[in-house]
């Protein structure tokens, strides 16, 4: 339930900023050149200069497959007078949605040809996210490596950072950003080491996108410029992202990059299997599933073959393994399972270690739902034949008598 006050958004993050500048000496600005990173940003050097912190550490974890005109933009703030820049080029693992040859980049990697050389205010030595016994990418990666950058930079004191996430991406965001305490009565935020009072905050939590874009342009904030170009292109919001060109979550920029920043889709091309083929299959080949292959009885069948066929990695293999059959145990009596192996199979087709693209769907309505019938909680739930979709009839009629 969303509870309205007689302030807007604007000033509700003022204050949010405001009371974490009183809380902590140590600020950090979590940066991805994204329009809600750019957001907080801006908002965050409103307090510091009312406050006489400057200059603010702004920190970019630089996956080195960028959108040019991402690095473009992370560079004009980087250089800003009122910057303390925390640009980051070192070895991290990424995994890669294209190719299960190559399931993996090591950004950074000495001996490779990079798709760019590093930036002469970055941070290239010293910073280790990556440890040397580590060999691939695994689930959880993308959590420690800001845990571990927090470590390194602020290792006897509190600090946080402030990043630019929003409620209403998902129904998972929403969850996690308004139930739970994790600093005093702080809900919008994440703890990072609470032994060392190590957190990320998101005081922009309750934006809707219109509210990021009428601030930008209300207040002439510089932004990323690849936003234009998702306009020109005709892209949804939806798909407006800004991240690692083969991360699980963007694996469809690489359907029109060669449009867009075609020199970009060249030297990504050269640094990663993958890009090419899925250029020329297209979206529709790579992730579409619509017709169950006439040789498999059902589609868990089919989920179970390419697990074993597809996925070459033993470590991911059993990632993935380990989550079916969690799943399969929790979510034995789903009306219509079928929906859930074709969503499983789509992480599968992405190599979605982190099961990014299925968190969303595990957190819509009807498995919210379904979860409560499993806990006998089900009573509490208004009867909505959306939300009740995936409880089978003969339990619904069990709780409430038959529905009409």
């Amino acid at each position: 339930m969303k509870i309205f006050l007689n302030e807007n958004v604007w000033e509700a993050s003022l204050k949010r900023i405001e009371y974490i500048f009183d809380e902590f000496k140590n600020v950090v600005i979590s940066f991805s050149g994204g329009k809600d990173s750019t957001v907080t940003l801006e908002l965050a050097l409103i307090v510091a200069r009312k406050k006489n912190r400057l200059p603010l550490k702004v920190y970019f974890l630089d996956q080195e497959a960028e959108w040019g005109s991402v690095i473009k933009y992370v560079k004009s703030v980087m250089y800003r007078k009122e910057i303390d820049p925390l640009w980051i080029q070192v070895p991290i693992f990424l995994p890669n949605s294209i190719s299960q040859e190559e399931a993996f980049l090591v950004t950074w990697e000495e001996g490779k040809e990079w798709m760019r050389e590093k930036d002469p205010i970055a941070i290239k030595e010293g910073h280790v996210l990556k440890g040397k016994a580590e060999k691939e990418a695994k689930t959880g990666y993308w959590y420690t490596y800001f845990v571990k950058s927090l470590d390194q930079l602020f290792p006897d004191e509190p600090c946080c950072f402030l990043a630019g996430m929003r409620a209403e991406e998902s129904p998972q965001r929403l969850a996690g950003l308004t139930t739970g305490q994790t600093y005093k009565a702080i809900t919008w935020g994440r703890k990072l080491n609470e032994r060392k009072k190590h957190f990320t905050f998101y005081p922009i939590y309750d934006w809707a996108v219109s509210d990021v874009w009428k601030s930008i342009h209300n207040n002439n904030w510089d932004y990323c410029k690849i936003y234009d170009e998702y306009f020109r292109y005709g892209l949804p919001i939806k798909d407006m992202r800004v991240s690692n060109l083969h991360h699980e979550s963007a694996v469809k920029s690489l359907f029109y990059l060669h449009e867009i920043e075609g020199k970009t889709w060249e030297k990504l091309n050269k640094r990663l299997d993958g890009i090419n083929q899925a250029n020329h299959l297209g979206v529709d080949e790579i992730l579409s599933i619509k017709k169950l292959p006439f040789m498999f009885p059902n589609w868990k069948v089919y989920r179970d073959f390419l697990t074993q066929k597809l996925i070459k990695h033993q470590a991911h293999r059993d990632i993935f393994e380990t989550e079916w059959s969690k799943m399969d145990k929790l979510y034995d009596e789903l009306r219509n399972p079928e929906e859930m192996y074709k969503k499983q199979i789509k992480s599968l087709l992405v190599n979605d270690i982190e099961f990014a693209k299925l968190s969303s769907y595990l957190q819509s309505p009807p498995l919210i739902v379904y979860r409560d019938w499993k806990k006998g909680l089900l009573k509490r739930r208004v009867r909505n034949p959306s939300t009740l979709k995936q409880v089978k009839e003969k339990y619904l009629i069990e709780e409430y008598g038959r529905i009409r």
